[in-house]
């Protein structure tokens, strides 16, 4: 004869193993936090990732780099940081947040001026920016975002920072100063070259510009991450050939 137990025991021995089981679904969760120009290109490669790692749920957390780097610092619970710049991944460093020999340089990008697509003036050079038909500018913070820096840089290296500082329209992120191009809210602005690719019927194109600095995007894995190995899967997934397909589609280039 076999004996069932009570119904109050056994709802509680379910709500047990639900709850075991939703912690089991948790623990394979990875959360990823990444600069906001990474959005289009790691979506498209959440699911490829997956696929290659059964049991696996890819959570994104997109923004600037700079607040991306502030969360952590607090304690957010992040799993991988890949960041738009060199600078800010060297802070995570130094701060212990990643270790050296687990972070992965994985593409690259470009610096452009982008104009309204309605624009009737369109510069051809980073100077034709301090002429009168130039008011409103939009550019990153350079104190948080990456694309902000990469500009100031270039602008300083030209003699230019000081005459276009009362122009600026500072944004939080690429995006935000793509926004503003777009909605023709500014006369230009300084985006990366992926970014631009998104609204070719909103933005043009009116200049690439040299950088200081290469624009590489290093990507680790967080030291205090409740999922190492899944961390480290996804940032060595990031220069798979299957990953740079992804990345060459959104205009990426080669690190």
């Amino acid at each position: 004869m076999t004996l069932s137990p009570p119904p109050k025991l056994a709802r509680l021995v379910l709500l047990v193993i639900a709850a075991g089981s939703s912690l089991c679904v948790h623990a394979a969760d990875l959360t990823v936090s990444a600069a906001a120009s990474l959005t289009n290109a790691f979506k498209d490669i959440a699911p490829l990732f997956e696929a290659a790692n059964p049991g696996t749920k890819v959570q994104f957390n997109f923004a600037a780099s700079g607040p991306l780097l502030q969360q952590i610092s607090k304690g957010a619970p992040v799993d991988v940081f890949a960041s738009a710049d060199q600078e800010t991944m060297d802070q995570a460093q130094m701060k212990g947040f990643v270790q050296a020999a687990r972070r992965r340089n994985f593409v690259s990008n470009s610096l452009v001026v982008v104009v309204p697509a309605s624009a009737a003036n369109v510069p051809s050079s980073l100077r034709d920016l301090t002429q009168a038909a130039y008011q409103r500018i939009a550019i990153g913070l350079p104190a948080s975002v990456p694309v902000g820096r990469y500009t100031q840089g270039v602008l300083e290296a030209e003699g230019l920072w000081g005459a276009m500082q009362a122009k600026m329209i500072g944004a939080q992120s690429v995006r935000q100063a793509l926004d503003y191009v777009a909605r023709a809210e500014v006369d230009a602005g300084f985006v990366y070259s992926t970014d631009a690719a998104l609204l070719p019927d909103k933005v043009k194109v009116a200049l690439t510009v040299t950088t200081t600095k290469a624009l590489l995007y290093p990507a680790a894995p967080i030291a205090a991450s409740s999922n190492p190995e899944s961390a480290q899967r996804f940032v060595d997934f990031l220069l798979t050939p299957q990953a740079t397909s992804v990345f060459v589609k959104y205009g990426f280039g080669r690190p």
